[in-house]
């Protein structure tokens, strides 16, 4: 029998299969029924900055509401509590009692908004380890792409000296050089990389001439543009990656963990297909370990991941051309 066991961020994982920051992990019943179908850890629902503005906003809302209230009026003193980033803290506090399995909470930033004080908080509700959502598109055309490193990179600094736990950074593509933004990312205190972070991409409904948001479903075809960086990074890094971005099967696993990938996140086809996949999933990546005479998934982790120049086919090939016809 194939021993599945990996690990991620530092995390020790019974196989790779993490469920993705999704709707899925929105109650305890459901994220208790991902781990008895077999995942092995979970990406709680995401913290979005807006809920702390909001937060924020109503405590400085409170404060002023009384402000020439008679000192002596103790009875009008507001009550100071706000459901947003208290309900979250209190519900992952419930899921870390319902499951054994490890549990990441996730944390969508822009800002540098009380995220330190939300990160603590977060460790202290039992979280494994946090993951942190930094992408936000810029619409200053002033703003250089050095500004918004450093300020990503400045609030990882931050949040990685307020825990203790690991922090995983889910990464965009977009970055005008991503490895040097991943070395940066890693030296600031990273445990671990996601690639990566898909979109949310705004439609337009050319009939009624309105804008939409509409769902995209992922598949398969999705894994290649992940696929390349892993296989590009992965032996640069001291931090494990986790491949995001339409994992649908166990060949897909094994796809991903020959590029490098230490883990997968899994999200679109869970909702298509319900908890339940995830077994069909380590059924099948065991099948193709067993084919293969792998015993343990770092006997071929990293394997298709080393770069040989003479291979037309190489993750560093940026043409059609050169790939097809092996031409510079």
């Amino acid at each position: 029998m194939s021993d599945l066991r990996t690990s991620y961020m530092g995390i020790s994982l019974k196989n790779p299969i993490i469920v993705g920051s999704s709707p899925l992990s929105t109650r305890v019943d459901t994220v208790a029924a991902m781990e008895a179908a077999g995942a092995s850890a979970v990406v709680l629902k995401s913290l979005f900055e807006e809920q702390v503005r909001i937060d924020a906003d109503a405590f400085e809302q409170d404060l002023a509401r009384h402000n020439e209230t008679s000192a002596e009026a103790t009875s009008m003193f507001p009550h100071l509590e706000h459901a947003g980033t208290r309900t979250h803290v209190f519900w992952i506090s419930e899921a870390r009692k319902a499951v054994h399995i490890p549990l990441i909470a996730s944390i969508n930033c822009v800002t540098k908004v009380q995220w330190t004080e939300y990160a603590k908080a977060l460790e202290g509700a039992g979280v494994d380890g946090i993951e942190l959502n930094l992408y936000s598109p810029s619409r200053d055309l002033d703003t250089t792409a050095a500004e918004i490193e450093d300020r990503e990179v400045s609030i990882l600094d931050e949040v990685r000296q307020a825990v203790h736990i690991p922090i995983g950074v889910k990464l965009h593509p977009f970055y005008t050089n991503l490895p040097n933004v991943v070395k940066r990312f890693e030296e600031a205190g990273a445990d671990g990389f996601v690639m990566f972070n898909r979109m949310f991409q705004p439609d337009i409904d050319v009939d009624q001439e309105i804008k939409r948001a509409r769902y995209q479903e992922t598949d398969s075809r999705d894994t290649l543009l992940p696929l390349r960086w892993i296989a590009l990074l992965s032996h640069h890094l001291r931090a494990g990656i986790a491949a995001s971005t339409g994992i649908s099967n166990g060949r897909d696993m094994a796809k991903v963990m020959l590029a490098g990938a230490r883990a997968t996140q899994v999200v679109g086809v869970l909702l298509r297909e319900k908890p339940a996949h995830i077994g069909r999933m380590l059924a099948e990546f065991t099948a193709w370990m067993d084919l293969h005479g792998y015993k343990n998934i770092e006997e071929f982790r990293g394997k298709l991941s080393r770069v040989n120049p003479n291979d037309s086919w190489n993750f560093t090939a940026g043409q059609y051309v050169e790939g097809l016809l092996g031409l510079g």
